[in-house]
């Protein structure tokens, strides 16, 4: 049983699109991906550093253009897909809500509006490793912040004011290791309100499909296939919290046995292999992230998909 899973925001590099657009056909999707969006893509996959890279308003579309891109070159079927917070939208396309010039517009505006909301108050997240996870809850609340992301056993981000963060660090709970994430505001809490607002707005007039493949939402770690319960939930996640914990169980109930996650890869792969290491069935993970990887990638997925079996019908 396959999933593809689509990063988030902070997975981005300089320069990590570079190896992909040295194919002619994929420099061209990137180009027509860029004019949809209004932003060089090309430019700030392969040439931009990081510190510009990290700007919410470049790097979202940057990383579901990159994700886009990647999966229209692996073609394969997956059995189910899910997305870590702005990966909720590449996931989105994977699963035939929504289409790529479609999704590209959705990211633009969310990109600037989650941006614009940042701005308001000087605002961040934190990486919460290790320590009792009630503790850590209970410490998080204790500050007035938002368990934005729970990631899993061992990983939560805060999110919050840099004063309310500033607090944080210096009462941290025991155990717990404490590293401050590179993006720039308090993403998946209620300082990201006027950015839902904004984005349902949009929203309303976006013509969607129902899934052809389940999606994992972020919201609960359900399964939906109604497109417009998809993409509400998308826009809502914007200030809610990211309950990757619960797309974990939910791809363990559904018996997974192969993960294979889009480029820039490594973060859902590396919390997938914690969180399943010693599970049985066991589950092997793939994080595809040069166009050099593509056969085995195709491979991997044929080996582990049951939608491309004929002889069986997934759930």
């Amino acid at each position: 049983m396959l999933v593809i899973v689509a990063p988030g925001q902070g997975a981005q590099t300089p320069g990590f699109l570079s190896p992909w657009l040295e194919d002619p056909t994929v420099a061209a999707y990137i180009d027509w991906l860029s004019a949809v969006s209004g932003l060089d893509l090309a430019h700030y996959g392969t040439a931009a550093d990081e510190e510009t890279i990290r700007d919410t308003k470049i790097a979202q579309p940057l990383l579901v253009a990159a994700g886009l891109v990647a999966a229209r070159q692996l073609d394969a079927s997956a059995d189910a897909v899910a997305g870590h917070s702005v990966g909720e939208i590449t996931a989105a396309v994977g699963a035939g809500v929504l289409t790529a010039e479609q999704a590209m517009v959705l990211v633009r505006e969310r990109g600037n509006a989650m941006a614009d909301a940042a701005a308001v108050t000087p605002t961040g997240m934190t990486a919460v490793l290790g320590g009792d996870r009630d503790e850590v809850l209970a410490a998080i609340a204790g500050q007035g912040l938002t368990a934005a992301n729970d990631n899993g056993p061992g990983q939560i981000v805060a999110a919050g004011t840099t004063e309310q963060l500033a607090a944080f660090a210096d009462n941290a709970p025991q155990g717990a290791r404490l590293r401050s994430l590179s993006v720039a505001g308090a993403f998946h809490s209620p300082h990201m309100a006027p950015a839902v607002d904004h984005v349902t707005g949009l929203a309303r007039s976006v013509a969607v499909t129902d899934a052809h493949t389940p999606f994992i939402t972020n919201s609960d770690g359900s399964t939906v296939r109604e497109g417009r319960d998809t993409l509400d939930r998308i826009v809502g996640q914007i200030a809610r919290p990211v309950r990757w914990d619960l797309c974990l169980e939910t791809m363990a109930g559904l018996g997974v046995t192969g993960l294979l996650e889009l480029p820039p890869s490594g973060t859902l792969t590396g919390i997938a292999k914690r969180y399943f290491r010693g599970r049985e069935p066991g589950v092997e993970t793939f994080a595809l992230a040069g166009p050099e990887q593509l056969d085995e990638a195709r491979a991997f997925c044929e080996r582990h998909a049951v939608a491309t079996r004929p002889e069986v019908v997934p759930a």
